[in-house]
């Protein structure tokens, strides 16, 4: 097993003329003198401000992935391979009544700081937490918490029956509120590495967390590169100067199907899909937003462009869950149908350009999506195809900057994004974060007075039947609205060197550098 590569692709001319990187033997010196050991080096195309994870601060928008990915931040509960609950940090819950949760935590637990993990720490990192970050604290309602030993007791304003996968979420990774967030973003955690230099969008050094509650971390070093071009991941990996891969693209597989490779593959809820823009006066008309829903070719998107990794979307979540799938129904790729629905409400072609009109506007769609993910440029461009082959001018934006174009009404139609619509593996998530009136990323104000009825059952309701039941009244009244398409769910897949073991697919995609990450003896 390697213990430190020389990264020549990755590193600048002028790095490379100062000398700032060399090369190391197979054991060599880390940069403060000590004993570097083995290192495992993973490419990222994800790991960026672009993707709203700057840093791995768990109460900055969605660094919080970044921290439980690369084993700095653990939460109270966590996902079994089927997304079950199952103890963590916690030991064990108690619901006292409908407002208030009793929780456990294990004993022997201490932050990468030195600090003992106990109810006020615990205590501390929440309320600090639903104090500076929106989505957090409309998910979980906390009303007050108290500590006691290695107890804490939380209240919510109002019943929250999903408050356990909640604080499952990557933002409830517990983090030490004495040891602060230094400058560049870096945590005290309770994970088996240690955060010891983070540069935004480009690189995050971890150490082995001597410490650890849980077993022995299998590397004394990890190095996360952020690697957003494919092609560059994919000669890095090659090459072996990175030892396992996230985000590889599909075209490359082929190139890592042999014995000098593992794959670790798993299907996810990770939906690739459109918003639309309940503010631009075309997607406003009805017909309009019908006529996209019936002119994406989403088996086509599968099959032919992603190679097969990942299958056909036809509502929020997937089919192995009981209320995705065929619970629902969605709109079938009809192009024939969908040119009748538009010459119906008077989009015609009336020059004969290949581009239809109404009332001398041309029906053009401004459509953002960004790079990052590398399925989206994929779905734009077939997107931009197929409606194009029913009258449709389809702009593709395809920006880093998504992000601060997306909050602007008037700059988009439709906008496509990629997210783990039911990480918490219960359904509220999606709609809670996107499809309410008080949701954190409605992006295209949607807005629709029987889901906020629903929403609100569902929100005080406790059993699980009536939960998946609600879920599917919902998918089905945005599906009938056409205020959002489901494209694709993920076949997601990591690929590491054949010498390193425990680089593992999870179904909610939260989980990737664990204590089991080890070389292979």
């Amino acid at each position: 097993m390697k213990k430190c590569r020389f990264l020549l692709t990755l590193l600048t001319a002028a790095f490379l003329a100062l000398g700032a990187l060399s090369g190391c033997a197979a054991q060599g010196d880390s940069p403060d003198g000590e004993t570097a050991g083995t290192t495992f080096v993973f490419g990222d195309t994800t790991f960026n401000a672009e993707n709203e994870e700057p840093d791995i601060n768990p109460h900055n928008t969605y660094s919080g992935w970044a921290c439980i990915r690369y084993g700095v931040g653990e939460t109270l509960f966590r996902y079994s391979d089927t997304m079950e609950i199952e103890p963590w940090l916690a030991t064990d819950y108690e619901l006292i009544d409908e407002l208030t949760w009793k929780i456990t935590l294990r004993d022997g637990v201490t932050f990468s700081s030195g600090r003992a993990m106990d109810g006020e720490a615990v205590k501390e990192c929440l309320e600090h937490l639903v104090e500076i970050h929106d989505r957090a604290r409309g998910d979980l309602m906390i009303d007050t918490i108290t500590a006691e030993g290695q107890t804490v007791t939380i209240t919510t304003t109002e019943p929250r029956p999903t408050l356990i996968n909640y604080l499952s979420d990557p933002y409830g990774c517990i983090i030490d509120m004495d040891a602060g967030v230094t400058e560049d973003g870096i945590v005290s955690g309770t994970g088996p590495y240690i955060a010891t230099s983070l540069i935004t969008s480009e690189e995050l050094n971890l150490k082995k967390n001597e410490n650890y509650w849980n077993g022995e971390p299998g590397f004394d070093n990890v190095t996360v590169l952020t690697i957003s071009d494919g092609d560059t991941l994919t000669m890095a990996l090659q090459s072996g100067e990175i030892d396992g891969a996230y985000g590889m693209p599909y075209a490359s597989y082929p190139l890592f199907q042999n014995d000098d490779y593992t794959f670790s593959s798993t299907a996810t809820s990770r939906a690739f899909f459109a918003h639309m823009n309940f503010e631009s006066p075309i997607i406003q008309d009805p017909a309009v937003r019908q006529a996209i829903a019936m002119g994406i070719d989403k088996e086509r998107f599968v099959n032919d462009l992603l190679d097969g990794n990942g299958y056909p979307a036809i509502g929020v979540y997937p089919d192995n869950f009981s209320f995705g799938g065929d619970a629902v129904t969605a709109k079938a790729y009809d192009p024939d149908g969908a040119r009748l629905i538009l010459e119906e409400a008077g989009w015609m072609d009336t020059d004969g350009d290949g581009i239809r009109e109404k009332n001398g506007q041309p029906l053009t769609i401004r459509w953002l999506t960004y790079p990052s993910r590398q399925e989206l440029p994929l779905l734009a461009e077939s997107v931009q195809a197929t409606l194009g082959d029913i009258g449709f001018d389809v702009i593709i934006n395809s920006t880093a900057d998504h992000n601060s174009i997306r909050v602007d009404p008037a700059a988009w139609d439709v906008y496509a994004s990629a997210m783990v619509t039911a990480p918490t593996g219960d359904p509220a998530y999606f709609f809670t974060t996107h499809c309410l009136d008080s949701s954190a990323v409605n992006n295209g104000h949607y807005h629709s007075d029987k889901l906020e009825s629903l929403a609100s059952e569902l929100d005080r309701t406790f059993d699980m039947d009536r939960r998946a039941e609600l879920a599917v009244e919902m998918q089905q009244t945005i599906l009938d609205d056409d205020a959002f398409v489901f494209c694709s769910h993920l076949q997601m897949s990591m690929i590491c060197q054949s010498d390193v073991e425990g680089l593992v697919a999870h179904p909610c995609d939260f989980y990737e550098i664990t204590v089991d990450l080890k070389p292979v003896q």
